[in-house]
């Protein structure tokens, strides 16, 4: 149960601290990952709400907090580079159905920031599949919430 506790955390902590960063530092050293490039279909490979320091910052915590568990800096490396992977996985397919950056898509904007580092974890610290679904389906619902609850409180700009 530890385990899938502190995964859960490492998740929700490489997916949030972009988000409260980028309300810290607004638009300051906000370079997009893509660096502006545009694809035949004219839209950003990523867009511009995906950026460096995003994903520094992501990688950064993510650590910090795997080293305050009493774990390892590395697992929260690890975690924090799958959930931006998936993270720009998602943005990379609603560029291309042509969605703008920060819209909403259900699932999507969930699932593959959640499903890689939780099942690439079994291979690093003894989860199951039945574990592994159990933190998909806290992160999707703790993120949801706490989506709500930032929007309300200003720190971010929409409701998801």
């Amino acid at each position: 149960m530890k385990e899938i506790a502190e995964v859960l955390l490492l998740i929700l902590v490489a997916n949030g601290s972009p988000v409260i960063v980028s309300f810290l530092f607004s638009h300051r050293l906000s370079l997009p990952v893509d660096f502006g490039l545009k694809l035949k279909d004219q839209q950003y490979l990523f867009g511009k709400t995906k950026t460096w320091r995003g994903l520094i910052m992501s990688l950064a915590l993510t650590a910090s907090v795997s080293v305050l568990l009493d774990g390892e800096y590395y697992i929260g490396l690890l975690i924090s580079l799958l959930a931006m992977t998936g993270d720009l996985f998602s943005s990379f397919i609603k560029r291309r159905l042509k969605k703008a950056s920060s819209s909403e898509m259900l699932l999507l904007d969930q699932l593959p920031e959640s499903v890689l580092p939780a099942v690439m974890m079994m291979s690093v610290i003894p989860l199951n599949l039945t574990q592994v679904i159990a933190i998909v389906i806290a992160f999707y619902i703790i993120e949801r919430m706490v989506s709500k609850m930032l929007f309300k409180i200003g720190i971010r700009k929409r409701p998801y």
